[in-house]
């Protein structure tokens, strides 16, 4: 059995998981496991606003790790270039620029590990 708390709609729920090895639960049928839900007995604190950051600023979708940088810090860009690739959960997820314009920073490296609204880089 594995523990997860899991936010659903800004409600906080704690999950029991029974995890079966290779695949197959005992009854030789493929693996669902029950999944028990309940209100958290203990108060979660709400998450931490990320700052403000500039009107240009390009953020993390997700939590995970910079695979590439493919830009570099002025740099012109067109709306919709690729300009970085994250990967989380063996998935790569590519950034693309959000408009035309010049990279003016790049926060992030290739290995470096973010967090979901991260800043990555900003376009002015």
């Amino acid at each position: 059995m594995k523990k997860l708390r899991v936010t659903v709609d800004g409600k906080v729920y704690e999950v029991t998981v029974e995890m079966f090895e290779e695949g197959i639960d005992p009854g030789g049928l493929p693996a669902v496991a029950p999944v028990a839900f309940h209100l958290a007995s203990a108060p979660v604190a709400a998450p931490i606003a990320a700052p403000a950051v500039a009107a240009g600023a390009i953020k993390s979708p997700l939590t995970g790790k910079v695979v590439s940088v493919d830009v570099k810090p002025g740099q012109e860009v067109n709306e919709g270039q690729q300009v970085m690739t994250l990967e989380a959960m063996k998935m790569n997820t590519y950034i693309y620029a959000p408009k035309k314009g010049r990279i003016s920073t790049v926060q992030v490296k290739p290995g470096d590990a973010v967090e979901e609204g991260a800043m990555l880089m900003a376009i002015a």
